[in-house]
């Protein structure tokens, strides 16, 4: 029997009020909610970013299974999306909770990354405005980016999806003999309540619609 989080990935796609992105054949683009087999494509867009790059924090790429491990962690309660394109996946993006203590629970950290041979086509904005949708829809209040600096082309993706900028953690991680700088970038999902009530988990959207 399929988990309960992909019969409700259906119905929250379902929604969508029209296409976020530049139109494709079919005039949508191809977001569709992660499962575990997209593991492989998506390590395939991972791996390089952590073994050649600062942007990841991580040191050693995940192996596939790990990925696979992340996305079922993930799903049942929030959204990890995929733009599928002549079968690869072409970008994804995802949410994470922000801290653990209670108080931080309308908040969220997201992450996205697309692959090299799909990038300037507008497949970031189109996943990270879908994700803040769905955040939307469970009750999130704020969607939070942190991005190693420099990175221009990863600032110019988050404000263009709405981020502005509001803090830089100086010096904060070590990789490749050098310390790094990462900037803090922030949404406003919707305006703050007096009385919030909790965040809806990604596998019940579907029965509280």
């Amino acid at each position: 029997m399929e988990p309960r989080w992909i019969r409700i990935a259906r119905i929250v796609m379902s929604s969508r009020p029209g296409p976020s992105a530049p139109p494709t054949a079919s005039n949508d683009p191809p977001i569709r909610v992660a499962t575990p087999s997209d593991a492989r494509g998506v390590q395939e867009i991972y791996a390089p970013v952590v073994r050649d790059t600062v942007i990841s924090f991580e040191l050693e790429p995940p192996a596939v299974a790990e990925m696979e491990r992340r996305i079922e962690a993930t799903l049942p309660v929030l959204p990890w999306l995929v733009w599928e394109e002549s079968g690869r996946v072409a970008g994804y993006v995802y949410a994470s909770r922000h801290k653990e203590r209670a108080a931080y629970q309308w908040s969220v950290d997201v992450t996205a990354y697309v692959h090299p041979d799909f990038r300037r086509r507008g497949v970031g904005k189109a996943l990270y405005l879908e994700l803040l949708r769905i955040l939307r829809m469970q009750g999130y209040f704020t969607a939070y980016g942190g991005i190693t600096l420099p990175n221009a082309a990863s600032v110019a993706l988050h404000e263009s999806a709405g981020f502005s900028h509001f803090a830089v953690y100086r010096g904060v991680g070590y990789k490749f003999g050098r310390w790094h700088d990462v900037g803090w970038w922030q949404c406003r999902l919707a305006e703050l309540a007096p009385e919030p009530a909790p965040p809806r988990a990604f596998a019940e959207l579907g029965s509280r619609r």
